[in-house]
C-alpha cells in the first residue's frame, strides 16, 4: 500500500510516523487544559472530543469521546471502529471538502502532554519470545534445558498489575524488595540492584468475551483494537528469590510503561506476517488461520544522566513465537472472560544476535558481559537516572507507521522502605 496523501503537508513526509495511513488514537492536553481524545496526523493532533461535540463525528446515539479514554469507542465494536476511521480519512485526505472547518480542530503535537490512552481493565504478560526464553533458560538451566517442556506447546503468561501501567514519560522508582545472594544464608530487604527493562508490544482488547466461553484464534484477532509499545520493568534480583513456585510477583509489579498512541489493527494490516515455523505442532485451538504477527522494527535507547543516547538493541516483533491472537485465545481457553481495555503483553522480543536482545539481562548475559555506552560508561543493569526509550515503526511504500516513544527514567529508591 502506498502513502495516502493528506492536506496536512507534514503527514506526507517519508519520515513522518503519523501519516494518513496511520491515524493512531491518544489522549492529550495543552497548557493545563483538560485531557481529551485526539488522533495524530503529521505534526498535529486532531481534537476528536471537540469534533464529536460539534456534530462532525457521530459514532453512537450518545457521546463516546467526551471522556479522556478510548474505552467507550472500543466497546462499540469493529463496525464503529471502521466507521470512525472512514470518517477521519474523509476529513483529512488531500482535497477534503471540509478542510477549512476541520482545520479549526487541529493542535500542535509539539508541546502536548500525553496521558494514558485507555483505562486498563486487566494486565496479562506473556513469555512468548523464543530467543528470549532460550537466552534466559541457558543462563539459569544450561543450553540443554533452556526451554521448559511446555514452552513449544503453550504461550506461558502471568497476571500482572493494571494499577501500575503508566504512560510514556512517567518516571519509575527503583523498588525495594526481598533479595538473597547465591551465597547468602538469609534474605534481606533492600533496594533492587539488578533493575531491568523488557522490550515488548502490548495488544489492547477492544471487545469482551463471556465467562465460560473460550474464543478461537480468529475471533481473538478480531477482538484486538490496537497495539502499543510496552516496557515491562523488571527487578531481576527480587524475581530470582521470589519466583518459585508460582512465578514473578513483586519483581514485575513496580511499573509497566506504554507508548501514548494506540495504533489500530487496520493501520498494521499491510505489515502482517506469519509466526515462525513450529518445531512441534500446536494443538488445534492454537493454530492460526493466517498470518497474525506484524513486521514492526523495534529499538531500545539508553541515555545516562547528562550523557549521550546509545541504541543498545534492535529487533523486530516478527521474532515472536506466539501472536497476540494466540495468547488471547489461550487466555480464554479456561473460560476466563476478557474485558474491554484488557492489556496483553507480548513477552520480551529478542532476536538471534546479541545486538537484538530485548533486555539488559540478556545484553549483559546476567551481568557478566557489560554493555559499553557511547560515552564510555558500562551497564550490566539499569542505574539511577538512566532514561530508557523504546521505539517502533513499520516501513511502508513511502511512509512509516509509528507509535510514539515509550520512555521512562529510573528514579533512585526511597532512602528507607517507607521513607521519601
Amino acid at each position: 500500500m502506498p502513502l495516502m496523501k493528506s492536506w496536512i503537508a507534514s503527514a506526507n513526509a517519508a519520515d513522518c510516523p503519523f501519516p494518513l495511513n496511520n491515524l493512531p488514537y491518544g489522549v492529550f492536553s495543552h497548557a493545563g487544559g483538560a485531557p481529551r481524545c485526539g488522533v495524530a496526523i503529521g505534526d498535529q493532533i486532531l481534537d476528536v472530543t471537540a469534533l464529536e461535540a460539534s456534530g462532525h463525528l457521530t459514532l453512537a446515539d450518545k457521546l463516546v469521546l467526551d471522556r479522556p479514554e478510548w474505552n467507550a469507542v472500543m466497546a462499540l465494536g469493529p463496525q464503529a471502529w471502521q466507521r470512525l476511521r472512514t470518517l477521519l480519512f474523509g476529513y483529512l485526505v488531500e482535497g477534503a471538502a471540509l478542510k477549512s472547518q476541520i482545520a479549526n480542530y487541529l493542535h500542535p503535537l509539539a508541546g502536548a502532554t500525553m496521558h494514558m490512552p485507555f483505562a486498563v481493565a486487566e494486565f496479562t504478560d506473556f513469555y512468548a519470545g523464543r530467543n528470549h526464553a532460550v537466552n534466559v533458560g541457558t543462563m539459569f538451566r544450561g543450553a540443554e534445558n533452556a526451554l521448559p517442556p511446555n514452552w513449544l506447546h503453550i504461550p506461558i503468561g502471568y497476571n500482572g498489575r493494571a494499577s501500575s501501567v503508566v504512560v510514556s514519560g512517567t518516571d519509575v522508582r527503583r523498588p525495594w524488595g526481598q533479595l538473597k545472594s547465591p551465597d547468602g544464608v538469609e534474605p534481606r530487604f533492600a533496594p533492587c540492584l539488578r533493575f531491568d527493562h523488557e522490550l515488548e508490544m502490548g495488544a489492547i482488547i477492544g471487545q469482551p468475551s463471556r465467562m465460560g466461553q473460550p474464543v478461537s484464534v480468529a475471533d481473538a484477532y478480531a477482538m484486538i483494537f490496537g497495539y502499543v509499545l510496552l516496557n515491562d520493568w523488571s527487578a531481576r534480583d527480587i524475581q530470582a528469590w521470589e519466583y518459585q513456585p508460582l512465578g514473578p510477583f513483586q519483581a514485575k509489579a513496580t511499573a509497566t510503561t506504554i507508548s501514548p498512541w494506540i495504533v489500530t489493527r487496520e493501520a498494521l494490516e499491510p505489515f502482517r506476517c506469519a509466526t515462525p515455523e513450529r518445531e512441534k505442532p500446536l494443538l488445534p485451538y492454537l493454530q492460526e488461520p493466517g498470518p497474525m504477527l506484524y513486521d514492526i522494527e523495534l529499538e531500545v535507547e539508553l541515555t545516562p544522566k547528562g550523557g549521550t543516547p546509545t541504541t543498545i538493541a534492535r529487533t523486530n516483533y516478527r521474532e515472536m513465537y506466539y501472536s497476540a491472537a494466540q495468547q488471547l485465545a489461550h487466555h480464554t481457553s479456561s473460560g476466563c472472560p476478557m474485558r474491554v481495555g484488557d492489556l496483553i503483553g507480548s513477552g520480551t522480543i529478542s532476536g538471534p544476535t546479541r545486538e537484538s536482545r530485548g533486555s539488559m539481562l540478556e545484553l549483559s548475559w546476567g551481568g557478566k558481559e557489560p554493555v559499553t555506552l557511547k560515552g564510555g560508561e558500562t551497564r550490566s543493569f539499569l542505574e539511577d537516572h538512566d532514561r530508557l526509550t523504546l521505539r517502533g515503526q513499520c516501513r511502508g511504500d513511502g511512509y512509516l507507521i509509528g507509535f510514539g516513544d515509550c520512555t521512562g527514567t529510573v528514579l533512585p529508591a526511597l532512602k528507607g522502605p517507607y521513607g521519601v
